[in-house]
């Protein structure tokens, strides 16, 4: 059986094949056109699926979309009926319903072919239930507690339930108009961060603060005995006047959030351009603390009801690795399972797991533990590409490559590292990465102005052995896909600087040799050299979404300052 996984119409679209209740291949459509964070039908990203598959359209099943538009239906329409929101907010989001109900036409028109081609049954999942289908559905659990918090979807902010088996009980929910997400993105733009997705800005900012308005964001961001919260809607826009929303055929714009009263509470907004304070670094800190409080009092609320120790999490909000890192000091939980693509991205492998297991009740037999499910290339096409450009390279076996690869990261120089799969999220772990030495204080700088090109307060990632975390941070617990940050051993901080945030953290990726052969194999001879078990490692992009081909590898190495480029086992001088 072939499911097709649509996240469709919406920031970071994406598709995915899943076939006979397995993940064969999933994609971002940013990463194919792009621009970051796309929204629309993500026909490249469906084209190339079928194509990976060696399949055609018509020999789809079902085509499962991570949306339904009739999901509280009743509580939508009595919204309209006594809300006066914008009529450009009414008219995107009824434009957007539409396209979800004639998603068969617009595929058909993407792909050349005939409606009447395309014999699959469209499953519409619940957005929150194809989150908690991302993160439960290909867990290694089979029972577990599975929350989902997101910014909205289908009129819900935070889903909660129990999984087992092939089957999700909901137990409850948080409505529209109240949403952690909202609170984070509204302060993200107050802070002067007014693109989609900058949230992340944010949590890096605050660990430059200290949460002094903590009272104030209890104001705004009330728990509940009932083990979940509400937001003061006055603060925001969204309640009363909507939000006006770009989601088609290009980066997602988001209108303002906050209103007038979050202004008289706080002051001016920082402008985009504007230097930032130690106001903004300790408003940036009371945002995230407060968001903690809220978090934490959800999952352990749930843990005291169920006693259910094992927990899957995924949602926009599960993006926040901060908050992640503390579990285990915060709750009862002993595991946790968050997928590499937590965010909207994974819904459309949710849907398409929910589909298989949930809708169609077979069992589950796939577990997600790795996150290399996009395109590779073979080293022909990556040398006729180099022949082609006219780029000269050596071709070297992979112990001389590995071997130079970490003699010149020990000496200090920046290394694009382009190998195998193109990860499924956002994070790069270790194919498509810009590696450098994490012992070298200066090369945050370095990376930041002359490659990366953003904002000087941002961290760098550490990707470290496996079996060597425990030496080097205080929590031991894997952490594959780069989603949890830990804190630094005090003794261990002042050898690798450029990997430690102003707080004494580094948001750690765990790499093993069974996930991730060369990448182990190369941290394993930068090891050798150093005594150093772990590689500085970012994304491989510059403003941009992470590179995907060679060419895109290739291209951004060109108008950048990096040292070397390694393709596959080609090697490249700048």
């Amino acid at each position: 059986m072939y499911i097709l996984g649509l996240n469709a119409y919406h920031g970071d679209s994406s598709a995915c094949l899943v076939v006979d209740g397995r993940l064969v291949c999933a994609i971002e459509e940013e990463r194919i056109r792009r621009i970051k964070h796309w929204a629309g039908l993500p026909t490249e990203s469906i084209k190339w699926c079928l194509e990976y598959g060696g399949i055609d359209i018509k020999d789809i099943d079902y085509i499962a979309i991570s949306r339904n538009p009739s999901a509280h239906l009743h509580k939508k329409v009595l919204r309209v009926l006594t809300k006066t929101p914008s009529l450009n907010f009414l008219k995107s989001r009824l434009q957007n319903v539409s396209r979800v109900g004639d998603v068969k036409t617009n595929i058909a028109e993407a792909l050349g072919t005939q409606v009447s081609h395309i014999r699959a049954r469209i499953q519409n999942v619940e957005h929150h239930r194809a989150h908690i289908g991302s993160a439960f559905l290909v867990s290694p659990f089979d029972e577990a507690l599975c929350i989902s918090v997101d910014g909205f979807g289908d009129f819900l902010s935070v889903m909660r339930g129990i999984g087992r088996g092939n089957r999700v009980e909901i137990l409850d929910w948080v409505e529209y108009p109240h949403s952690l997400g909202i609170f984070y993105t509204a302060f993200t733009q107050f802070l002067g961060f007014p693109r989609y997705g900058d949230e992340y800005k944010v949590m890096g900012l605050s660990a430059f603060g200290e949460p002094i308005y903590l009272d104030e964001m209890r104001n705004i961001v009330r728990l509940k005995s009932s083990g979940l919260f509400e937001i003061d809607t006055s603060f925001f826009l969204h309640d009363k006047e909507g939000v006006d929303m770009v989601w088609e055929n290009g980066e997602p714009i988001l209108g303002r959030l906050f209103s007038g009263k979050l202004i008289e509470l706080f002051g001016k907004p920082r402008e985009r351009e504007e230097g930032i304070t130690r106001y903004h670094q300790d408003i940036a800190s009371s945002v995230q603390a407060m968001y903690e409080e809220a978090f934490f009092h959800m999952l352990n609320d749930i843990y005291q009801k169920t006693g259910i120790d094992k927990l899957a999490l995924a949602g926009g909000c599960i993006q926040n690795s901060v908050a992640n890192g503390k579990i285990f000091d915060k709750t009862p939980f002993n595991a946790v399972y968050i997928p590499p693509v937590s965010y909207d991205a994974g819904t459309a492998m949710g849907a398409a797991f929910w589909t298989w297991s949930v809708a169609l009740g077979n069992e589950r037999d796939f577990v997600m533990d790795n996150p290399f499910w996009g395109p590779e290339f073979s080293d022909r096409e990556i040398e006729d590409i180099l022949k082609n450009r006219g780029i000269r390279y050596e071709k070297l076996s992979d112990s001389e490559l590995f071997i130079r690869a970490a003699k010149d990261i020990a000496n200090r120089k920046i290394i694009g590292w382009f190998q195998g799969r193109t990860e499924w999220g956002p994070r790069a772990l270790g194919n498509r990465s810009i590696l450098a030495d994490p012992r070298d204080k200066g090369i945050k700088d370095i990376l930041n102005e002359r490659i990366k090109r953003r904002e000087n307060f941002r961290p760098f990632a550490p990707s470290v052995i496996e079996g060597f975390a425990y030496k080097w941070f205080e929590e031991s617990y894997p952490v594959p896909f780069m989603e949890k940050v830990y804190k630094v051993r005090p003794e261990k901080r002042r050898l690798i600087p450029a990997v430690v945030h102003a707080d004494g953290t580094g948001r750690l990726q765990t790499v093993s040799e069974s996930m991730n052969r060369r990448y182990y194999r190369l941290i394993e001879e930068f090891y050798r050299l150093t005594g150093v078990p772990m590689v500085l490692n970012t994304s491989f992009n510059e403003n941009e979404p992470m590179v995907n081909t060679p060419l895109d590898a290739l291209e951004c190495f060109l108008k950048t300052k990096m040292d070397a480029l390694i393709l596959g086992n080609f090697y490249i001088l700048s």
